[in-house]
């Protein structure tokens, strides 16, 4: 009788053991899943943080330099359906007005920027979808560990009897498949 005593002991220990390891094996993948949600949330608030203010940076600086080109090429064609001496005059007063504009912004910006703000713009909305994409699979990865640890014998009995369930993947939004549009 001390045998089976001893027996009936060890099972109730090693029972209680897997119980332990087990639930704490399911809270800890339970923890992984939001701690790897939080990180696609962090690469979201990266994205409307970033990049609403790198497009009004562009859309400012593209608004000043169009507006030179603009005024440039309006004074080319003043000065081209000039027909008078004192037509011609007046457009090439605007030609040299708006050039005089244009040092002071080549001297302020030695390079015109907006092909590089432009440019800049894309590789940091390039690189914001890229790091959504990354933390949305990995987020989608530990979900999966997770289900099939819940799903498979004889985790699924203990997870049963814990409350632990499935949880859901990250799944693409309806209409997700169409890019936005980048306006300025």
């Amino acid at each position: 009788m001390n045998k089976t005593l001893w027996i009936v002991l060890a099972v109730v220990v090693l029972v209680g053991l897997w119980a332990w390891t087990g639930y704490n094996g399911f809270v800890s993948a339970n923890e992984a899943i939001d701690n790897q949600w939080a990180q696609v949330e962090t690469q979201y608030q990266r994205r409307f943080d970033l990049i609403p203010n790198l497009v009004e940076s562009v859309k400012g600086t593209m608004k000043q330099e169009q507006a030179i080109f603009n005024a440039l090429a309006e004074a080319r064609t003043r000065y081209a359906g000039a027909k008078t001496v004192d037509e011609k005059s007046a457009a090439a007063g605007g030609v040299e007005s708006a050039f005089a504009r244009l040092l002071v912004v080549m001297e302020n910006y030695p390079q015109l920027k907006s092909a590089e703000n432009v440019q800049t713009l894309m590789v940091q909305i390039e690189g914001t979808e890229n790091r959504v994409s990354v933390e949305r699979g990995r987020f989608n990865d530990r979900v999966r560990e997770f289900n099939v640890a819940v799903k498979r014998f004889p985790g699924n009995v203990l997870a049963g009897m814990f409350g632990f369930n499935e949880r859901p993947y990250f799944e693409a939004a309806s209409g997700a498949e169409n890019a936005p549009p980048v306006s300025f």
